[in-house]
């Protein structure tokens, strides 16, 4: 085997990475920041262990958590020489690892009876619904699918869930018994195979586990095998992935693992941090090592990323990394505020087009944001300027299922003949594309559910899209509607290897280019609302911290220029009561531009509390004019009065009720009594339109009331 001695092993490595390498054989923990080195630290590792006969190539099982990383750890250690021509060290991903190993144990654990991969539990989980009676639609499916991946990584058994879930505050779907039916409704099913059981993926671990656990021929078989282990990406691993790996390992030590806690932004998915957080405890004699030196982005962009995960909180921040960039320097990160979205996404084009000019590779380039709605507005301004782009990890905005569902929907509204009088045309345009897309998903307020929400987002790009041309052509008609809707989605580039990438933060983990923009940083939207909540009492400092950790990776993907902005509004010429994202406090420099339009925008149109006079933070607050934890001095009858009105009046109107009022808007008016219109216009959500529609009706029941 041709492989190099140490001193070669170490060249080219800076003094962290050579101490990884050079480790003793045992327990290994390093912390690797994001543009470390760690791929070519770990693959170094193992280079050495088999050159200084620590162990053979055939012995080593190194696992990641995806099929990219790991070929691409398999590529490195072929340049490296480690196999030669004696067997390769494993490199594959939890699951392919599983099942191999479980397609050889098998028989003799189990027997004659057979098995099958379930790649898609869709229509096992659609039955189990079916049976327990609850939605059978496609994102209800899609999120119950979610749940049962959540618990089954998290070693929750179904008569557990709905108390584990309570207790962890985690954003069900549904009602946690019924997902807990259904959950255990899928397992029975699965199990209903006669010859042949069906296993889904997280089966594929737990059986592994299980065979290694419960029978001692299969661990000493395996433990024979495989002497050494590596695990990247570990701040990620589920309690069943952990579970999985202290079978493999069993009573030895010879083990690697490498991590950053603070890019931890699966936990949804179970991924836990724990683990890396607690190797030490687990393994006192083991080694650690801290990488921090950055050898991707330049020391301007380092340095805000520094700033950004400095000031976060809780134990996971207590291992923060302080990176150290070794590049040449760089421009500044830029900071940019908007009147509106349309705005934002047109001055981010210009400038992609910009760099564009200059010599930047369109591929080199990223657009990232929160959610995949967001991405519309820049598809629609990138082929406006002719800039060819695609879309990482999700389908263009016209190409989502809910999205066509939606324009058709739409068309079929245009050929009735039963519509209210004006509401195809000018201001009742968009209360009429709500109340068509209502049937799909568009509820009032955000629903749970991370399929629903992000359908609900979708359905609601349309109606924004109907509001931003409506300012344009205020007589716009469904028909005209129809035909710019139409033209917008012929218009879109085809996805191209070569183009700009459009990205949500989520999918951006892992990847790198030379100019990234970080787009719609607003509270509400990064920290996302569900991750703030709506209720004082609750603690979502969890939630939001993750959130703070997504855009440090977000932020750590650029090189070189790196670009952030936030919109104060969502509409053209909307109203301006937006908050810059918080986690953008302290970071923005004083004489930048957005800090001296941002900072008197802030205290002249920021809502306050009406009742402690503090800044105002989330939808609901803002349009009930006080804090959460500010006490509520809702009249009962009168907001009973309000609704039934509201009843009447949309029953009136066919329409839907809220698009009338909605419920937090009643409950404002309930709280406030306005006397005039004056009073009434104050409260949010009633504009000129609404005042001059239904003003005086509303101040007839609130007087009313009075008496």
């Amino acid at each position: 085997m041709d492989l190099m001695a140490d001193d070669a092993m170490t060249a080219g490595l800076d003094p962290e990475q050579s101490a990884a390498v050079l480790a003793p054989r045992g327990p290994v923990c390093v912390l690797a920041g994001a543009g470390t080195g760690k791929t070519r630290t770990i693959t170094r590792r193992i280079a050495h262990l088999v050159s200084a006969g620590h162990v053979s190539s055939g012995q080593v099982l190194a696992v990641t958590f995806t099929a990219r990383a790991a070929g691409e750890m398999r590529g490195r250690l072929r340049e490296l020489g480690v196999g030669g021509d004696g067997p390769p060290v494993q490199a594959r991903t939890f699951h392919a690892a599983a099942m191999r190993q479980l397609k050889y144990f098998w028989p003799q654990v189990v027997g004659d009876t057979g098995w099958q991969l379930l790649d898609r539990k869709f229509t096992v989980v659609s039955q189990a619904a079916n049976r327990a009676g609850v939605s059978t639609s496609t994102d209800a499916i899609r999120d119950l699918a979610g749940e049962i991946e959540w618990a089954k990584g998290s070693l929750i058994a179904p008569e557990d869930y709905p108390r584990i879930a309570a207790s962890n505050r985690r954003d069900v779907p549904m009602d946690a018994n019924k997902v807990a039916a259904v959950y255990a409704g899928y397992e029975e099913l699965k199990s209903r195979g006669g010859d042949s059981m069906l296993l889904d993926f997280d089966d594929l671990l737990l059986h592994t586990a299980a065979a290694l656990e419960e029978h001692s021929s299969v661990a000493d078989e395996f433990r024979e095998r495989y002497r050494c282990f590596v695990v990247d990406e570990y701040q990620d691993v589920t309690p069943l992935q952990q579970r999985v790996l202290d079978a493999w390992v069993g009573e030895r030590d010879d083990l690697t693992v490498v991590g950053d806690a603070n890019q931890t932004i699966y936990s949804f998915t179970g991924a836990s941090p724990r683990y890396l957080l607690d190797f030490s405890r687990k393994y006192p004699e083991a080694t650690v090592v801290r990488l921090e030196r950055d050898y991707r982005s330049t020391p301007e962009v380092v340095s805000l990323a520094n700033r950004v995960i400095g000031a976060a909180r809780g134990r996971i921040a207590g291992t923060r990394l302080q990176l150290i960039g070794q590049r040449e320097p760089g421009p500044e990160p830029e900071f940019f505020e908007y009147d509106d979205e349309p705005a934002e996404a047109d001055g981010v084009a210009r400038a992609v087009k910009r760099l564009i000019s200059k010599g930047v590779e369109p591929a080199e380039i990223a657009i990232l944001y929160r959610i995949n709605a967001q991405s519309e507005a820049h598809e629609q301004a990138l082929t406006e300027l002719t800039i060819p782009y695609q879309v990482r990890g999700g389908e263009g905005f016209f190409t989502r299922p809910e999205v066509r569902q939606g324009v058709n929907a739409l068309r079929q509204a245009g050929g009735r003949d039963d519509l209210p009088d004006g509401a195809q045309a000018g201001e009742g345009l968009p209360a009429l594309v709500r109340a068509v897309l209502a049937p799909l998903g568009l509820t009032a307020t955000e629903p749970t559910g991370a399929q629903a929400r992000e359908k609900w987002a979708s359905l609601g790009g349309l109606v924004q899209l109907t509001e931003e041309l409506l300012v344009h052509e205020p007589e716009l008609t469904l028909e005209k509607l129809l035909g710019e809707l139409a033209a917008r989605a012929e218009a879109r580039h085809p996805p191209t290897v070569q183009g700009v990438t459009l990205a949500s933060l989520h999918a951006a983990k892992g990847l790198e280019w030379d100019a990234v923009f970080i787009v719609g940083l607003a509270d509400g939207t990064l920290p996302i609302s569900h991750a703030i909540g709506n209720d004082p009492s609750a603690n979502n400092e969890a939630a939001v911290e993750e959130e703070r950790r997504l855009l440090y990776v977000g932020v750590t993907r650029a090189r070189v220029h790196l670009h952030l902005s936030w919109a104060l509004a969502r509409n053209e010429g909307g109203r301006k009561s937006r908050r810059r994202s918080r986690f953008l406090n302290g970071l923005i420099p004083e004489d930048s531009p957005a800090s001296r339009i941002a900072a008197p925008a802030a205290k002249k149109s920021g809502p306050k509390c009406r009742l402690c006079g503090k800044p105002l933070i989330g939808t609901s607050a803002t349009m009930l004019g006080r804090c959460d934890s500010c006490p509520s001095n809702v009249d009962i009858a009168l907001l009973d009065a309000l609704k039934s009105w509201r009843l009447d009046k949309s029953r009136e109107l066919k329409v839907p009720a809220y698009v009338v009022f909605s419920d937090n808007t009643l409950t404002a008016i309930a709280e406030q009594q306005p006397q005039d219109e004056r009073g009434l216009v104050a409260i949010p959500g009633i504009g000129a339109k609404k005042l001059e529609r239904f003003g005086e009706e509303v101040l007839t029941v609130v007087r009313a009331s009075d008496t």
